[in-house]
């Protein structure tokens, strides 16, 4: 499988995400902003965390303007994989490939730690490897990670079954880090093609290291 991973000015989780990629076999390939195009063998494209741009004006407010992100919205389009951690999820939002916005935290403060989420929507590609009420522990870094929708287009994620994941304790009760707007931490477009979510499974891929429950998730992109 080919992974293509996106690096804009002040990303950096590129490595991150290239490593646990490889480390499931994939080939990765990391790709510039300025490139024109992905890569012809391209199955999967990964924009990674970091802090594009400096996130000046507002987080992803400029990498949105990118020379490749045309071709992104272009693979989008014609339902190819695309996978938005953190950062990259900020961009999905902001190229309107997923509905929504971002805001600063509800306490105003970086927050970096291990949280719990529990699965709510496994029919898609992201999360068929785990069960719906499972409760991983993935950690999450971000500052500006309070997502936000209207009542209406809160009404249409979830009769599209498009919320995957939300913020909970270790039982799976809701417990909300950011503010988020019913305590979300992960969504997909109608398509089931386009993911995005806040915290980072390809930091939780070693035990080791605290955790290994981002392997199933990165691993269900990577099935047809």
């Amino acid at each position: 499988m080919k992974v293509s991973v996106v690096v804009f000015p002040g990303t950096n989780c590129e490595m991150d995400t290239k490593y646990a990629y490889e480390k499931l076999n994939a080939d990765v390939e990391l790709v510039f902003h300025k490139a024109e195009a992905l890569p012809s063998d391209t199955d999967l494209v990964v924009l990674p965390g970091g802090f594009s741009y400096g996130d000046y004006l507002r987080s992803a407010a400029i990498a949105k303007f990118s020379p490749i992100m045309k071709d992104v919205i272009r693979f989008a389009n014609e339902g190819g994989k695309v996978l938005g951690i953190c950062n990259g999820f900020q961009m999905l939002l902001e190229m309107g490939l997923l509905d929504g916005a971002m805001k600063r935290n509800s306490n105003v403060h970086f927050i970096s730690k291990y949280h719990h989420l529990r699965v709510i929507n496994n029919d898609n590609k992201f999360l068929q490897k785990l069960n719906v009420g499972d409760v991983v522990n993935i950690p999450i870094a971000h500052g500006e990670g309070n997502y936000f929708i209207d009542e209406q287009g809160l009404e249409k994620l979830y009769a599209n079954n498009q919320v995957l994941l939300k913020y909970a304790d270790e039982n799976g009760i809701d417990k909300n880090p950011n503010g988020s707007v019913d305590s979300i931490a992960c969504i997909c477009n109608e398509k089931r093609n386009v993911f995005g979510l806040m915290p980072h499974p390809e930091r939780a891929i070693e035990t080791l290291l605290g955790s290994s429950d981002g392997v199933k998730m990165l691993e269900g992109l990577m099935e047809g």
